[in-house]
């Protein structure tokens, strides 16, 4: 196996996410697919006959009226994933959980739960939660602000990192003639004091067949491209072109190098809608059709919303230039995406109304056309260097089904994804190496925050 064999993950959100209000309308998609364990499975089992590397579960931690409907009822990422580990063999398992409103110590200890669960396929999407009115879900007045955001989030995977490291392999010999259980010299404290945490360790659960889990990241600030450059094993992102991918993959590499990684240490995995019709123009079609079906502008209007700190933009005239004050919002949200929302009108001198036409507009996938043609553009972005896997939305059933049965095998006869796993965990799958455990190797001092040089925020 090499590096370079296509990836591929599956992002669920049957009843819709962002830009897809109506899509529980579709008759093949159960109304309460958010929290019906059996279309979870159903969907998961088809991804794992076609070889996916893992699937993906989005979370977020605060809802408003004008969530989409996958947001507004769904079940919690590692419940759901430890009922789907039982259910698979070999698919990986990832789910997004924040570092501004967990506890170090319980993530770490949930996620190797999940890990030693099924068998070595859990993954951590890291995440710093960008809407704002998480903040008062868990006691605070207000949400952290970038600095303190990213701050954190270096902090706690380091943390979590540590925590993980807390058991050599071989700690426990579970002798039954000799009674020893666990050998003491082989369990490790972690006594982390820093900026944001201080957490003592041990944590009490053995490593994986992993090592530790899989981290992943999606954040496209300055600070989160750092993040996840210095930290992630692979980045989810999207890109809108093959020269758009390019661009980023090269500034994640660059990043990740200056931090002292390797070249090739992050993999790129752009999320992707998929449309396959019988020809290049059924497919176009069916596209249009589907974005039309799957959403209003009235829904597009309130979900502006979200980038701004779920600020309401029902209340300016629609034919009016864009508000560009309205960014002030989004300090403590999602700035980055935010801005661009507000250079683009400034840019293009574009009214609200016609800002969040452009908005919907530019959501067309670059992967539509018969499975032959969707078949070759994938292979054109993973050979030129723009990705290294993708992240497939799972869009309606009939959709994700001409996906798996027409263009997978295309890309299996090409030679470029494979045909049967080639681990039983999600880190061999996706060719990353066992992380060593440093401890055993060279045992930190008791008063020790860390094992390995810090990564700085720049």
């Amino acid at each position: 196996m090499t590096r370079r064999t296509l990836k591929l993950g599956l992002v669920t959100m049957g009843a819709g996410g962002p830009g897809q209000h109506n899509r529980w309308l579709d008759p093949d998609i159960p109304a309460d697919a958010s929290v019906n364990i059996r279309w979870y499975i159903e969907q998961v089992r088809k991804a794992e006959a076609a070889k996916f590397d893992f699937v993906f579960i989005v979370d977020s931690q605060f809802i408003t009226k004008d969530s989409p409907p996958h947001y507004l009822n769904r079940l919690e990422p590692l419940t759901l994933l430890s009922a789907l580990a039982t259910a698979t063999s070999h698919i990986g398992l990832v789910g997004t959980l924040t570092t501004s409103f967990n506890s170090p110590f319980n993530l770490a200890r949930r996620l190797a739960s999940l890990d030693l669960i099924s068998g070595g396929r859990a993954g951590w999407n890291v995440v710093t939660s960008g809407d704002p009115g998480a903040a008062g879900n868990f006691g605070l007045d207000e949400h952290y602000d970038y600095e303190t955001r990213y701050g954190r989030a270096f902090e706690y995977i380091d943390v979590v990192q540590g925590l993980w490291r807390s058991y050599e392999d071989d700690a426990f010999p579970r002798d039954r003639e000799t009674g020893v259980f666990l050998d003491p010299a082989k369990l490790h404290a972690l006594n982390h004091k820093g900026k944001y945490f201080s957490v003592t360790g041990p944590l009490n659960l053995q490593r994986s067949p992993q090592g530790q889990p899989v981290i992943f990241q999606a954040g496209d600030s300055d600070h989160g491209r750092n993040l996840g450059a210095q930290t992630a094993d692979a980045i989810f992102t999207h890109s809108a072109s093959i020269e758009d991918g390019r661009a980023f993959k090269q500034d994640i590499t660059r990043r990740a190098v200056a931090a002292g990684r390797g070249a090739d240490d992050v993999l790129i995995l752009p999320g992707v809608s998929i449309y396959v019709g019988d020809t290049d123009e059924d497919a176009r079609r069916i596209e249009t059709e589907y974005r039309r079906a799957d959403h209003s502008f009235e829904q597009a209007l309130g979900e502006l919303g979200r980038s701004f700190g779920w600020h309401d933009f029902r209340q300016y005239d629609l034919d009016a230039p864009f508000p560009a004050e309205t960014l002030e919002h989004a300090r403590r949200s999602f700035f980055t995406q935010a801005q661009r929302i507000v250079e683009l009108a400034r840019k293009d001198d574009l009214t609200l109304r016609q800002t969040v036409e452009v908005l919907s507009a530019s959501r067309g996938s670059p992967f539509v056309g018969s499975a032959e043609t969707v078949a070759n553009e994938i292979i054109r972005w993973f050979e030129g260097g723009a990705l290294d896997g993708l992240n497939v939305m799972l869009g309606h059933p009939d959709q994700f089904d001409r996906f798996l049965n027409e263009v997978v095998p295309i890309l299996q006869a090409r030679g470029v994804y494979r045909s049967e796993y080639e681990d039983t965990t999600l880190r061999g799958n996706l060719g990353l190496p066992k992380p060593a455990n440093i401890r055993a190797e060279a045992p930190a001092s008791p008063t020790a925050r860390r094992e390995e040089p810090a990564l700085a925020v720049s």
